[in-house]
This record gives structure tokens, sequence and C-alpha cells, in this order.
């Protein structure tokens, strides 16, 4: 049994529990860094799609999972980086300006389409992100003369440094390019989480009522949520334009949006990992059907992703609602505890805010 002792009120706020907790991490992102020496140049690609649906599943995290607005269209935010980095890529702009500028871009959109959107919430909300989805593929088509139209567009190899990276020609540098982007965006996101803004998300999320109360400004702490959701979103769409090469509208269907929400649910709403858990989900199903397929020499059959995801998402919402980050806590403490851990130690308890019967 182990047991953690505080004697300060910083110790509630560090980055990491102890240093057991930071050895771990550091630990998993060097052999993450060591991943190319060990695998295939195909599950390599797999991975670093798992890597950018992480980083967008933690943009959408900073709005749905820690700001309590749903949002049904981040697909658009994704469209918005990847063609703005697809466009400043052939322009010949070099990544290191090309890339934030897409993340801007697509965190400026976010913030004109929550000025409409702030007094909304909830269903009507959702509805709303929802339509900005569908619009969007619209618009995308509409744009020819920057966008490619239904034709599509594709982006060049990038440039780093006089180091050209290409996720066929080096497939291991564009992998550790995605992962010190996702290494750097976790960061950020958990020392956002320990600062005042961070813990106005939260407190918006629990309760608006008692977050005006303690004299939060709803409207600005919203519009920051937006922005910063769609400025992360932003940055995957860039590494995503890149990852696929060349692509149109169809890569940004309102499927991906709803497929974006589905996934931090999955992994566990109001946590960064459960961003990477529903990434890892998202990512490998497909491929673990396909090579059980292969193993009992079934035929394919459409749809089956779909199904299969759809069966885990229910059992996960019945089973376990905070999603398998929420299951992995509580298998970890119960280890942590045993061998004094008792069965109804997690059991759920029916509970709300008082301040909520006004809305």
């Amino acid at each position: 049994m182990r047991f953690q002792q505080k004697t300060a009120y910083d110790d509630d706020i560090n980055l990491y529990e102890d240093r057991y907790q930071a050895f771990w991490y550091i630990a998993l992102v060097g052999v993450a860094a060591a991943l190319p020496f060990l695998v295939s140049s195909y599950f390599l690609g797999e991975v670093v799609n798992v890597l950018i649906l992480a980083i967008a599943g933690m943009g959408l995290m900073v709005l749905a999972g820690h700001t309590g607005q749903a949002s049904l269209g981040h697909a658009a935010f994704l469209a918005c980086g990847a063609y703005m980095e697809a466009w400043l890529n052939n322009k010949g702009v070099p990544f290191l300006i090309s890339f934030p500028v897409a993340g801007l871009f697509a965190g400026v959109v976010g913030v004109l389409i929550a000025i409409p959107a702030l007094k909304m919430s909830g269903i009507y909300l959702a509805i709303a992100t929802l339509a900005v989805g569908i619009v969007a593929e619209d618009v995308i088509v509409l744009l020819e003369p920057y966008t490619g139209g239904i034709g599509g567009t594709f982006v060049n190899a990038i440039n780093l440094f006089g180091v050209e990276i290409d996720r066929y020609a080096n497939p291991s540098a564009f992998y550790w390019l995605c992962l010190g982007v996702a290494v750097v965006v976790a960061l950020g996101y958990a020392n956002l989480l320990r600062s005042a803004t961070g813990r106005a998300f939260v407190a918006i999320r629990d309760s608006e009522v008692s977050a005006r109360a303690m004299g939060i400004n709803i409207a600005r702490t919203k519009m920051m949520a937006f922005f910063l959701s769609c400025f992360v979103t932003g940055l995957s769409g860039a590494l995503m334009a890149h990852f696929l090469g060349a692509f149109n509208y169809e890569a940004f269907l309102i499927t991906v949006s709803i497929q974006l929400l589905l996934m931090i649910v999955v992994g566990g709403m109001g946590s960064i990992h459960g961003a990477f858990f529903g990434a890892m989900v998202i990512g490998f199903l497909p491929q673990i059907i396909t090579l059980i397929r292969q193993q009992v020499s079934m035929t394919a059959v459409p749809g089956l992703d779909t199904g299969v995801f759809a069966v885990i998402l229910v059992a996960i919402i019945i089973i376990e609602p905070l999603g398998l980050y929420g299951q992995w806590i509580k298998t970890r403490i119960w280890w942590q505890l045993f061998p004094m851990a008792r069965r109804d130690m997690f059991r759920r308890q029916k509970s709300y805010l008082k301040t909520e019967r006004m809305r």
C-alpha cells in the first residue's frame, strides 16, 4: 500500500502527484520516442494517426470535457487547420510559420462562431455546432480557388531545419514531429488546468450560476475555451493534412465530428488521458477487427467497424460512464489499497447542485 503525504497547498496543483508518477510518464515518452526502432513502418503510421486523433481529442476535451460545451462540428476546425496549412505550404511558407498560423486561423474562426453561440447551452449548442459542421462542407466546395473544391488539394513535404519530413519517405521523422506536438500540447493542457483559467472552465462546466457568483465572466471564459479548443484542433488538422498528403472535403464530413465526440466519451470525459485512450480505440479498432476477420476467414462486412464501436460505446456508458480512463483509475486505486479495498468503494451516488434548479 502506498500513501501520498501532502505538506503544502501547492501539492494539490503539482504537475505530477509524486516522483513515482513523473518517472512513469518520462519512461512512457522514452518508449514512444524509441518506437520507430521497434515496429514496422505500417504500424508506425497507425500510431501517427492515433497521435493526430489524440491532439484533436485534447482540443475537443477543453470545450466539452472541461467547459461543458458540447460540439458536434469540430471537423470544421480540423478542415480550417488542414486547408490553411495546405495553402501556406503551397505558397512556400516555412512550416514553423504555417503550422501555428493554421492553428490561429482555426481559433479565430472558432471565436467568430462562439460569439452568436455564447447564449446557447446543452442541446441547442450541439445543434448549432452541428449546423456549422454541415455548412463547412459546402463552404469548402465553394472556396475552390483556395481549397481545390471537390477535387481537393495536396501538400508538399515538410522542410524543417533543412530536413525533409514526409510520411512515406521519412516516416520516423514525421512520427517524432507528431509525438513532439502531442507532448507539448499535453503539457500545455495540464498546465492550463492548474491555472485560474482552467479552474474557471471547470467551474462553468459544473454550474454557471455558481461560477457567475464567484465573479467569473462567463461569456469571456467560454470564448477563450472556444479559441483554445479550435486552436489545438487546427494544429491537429495541419498535421492531418501532411498525414493524408492529398485530401478534399470528404475527409472532414460531419461523421468525423461525431467520431471525435464519441472518442472522448469512450476515453473518459474531463481528462487528458481520456483523449489518448479514445484515440487508441478509434485508431486501432479497425486494424484489430481486420486481424480477427483474417484469422477466422470471415468476409468483409460493411459497417462492422461502426457496429463494434457502437457496442463498445453503449457498454462503457452503462458500465463505466467515466470511460476507459475512469476504469483505469479505479483499478489502480484498488491495487494501491489492497488488501483494504472494499467492494462498494466506487458505488455511484446520485448528487446534484441546488444552484442547478434555476436552469
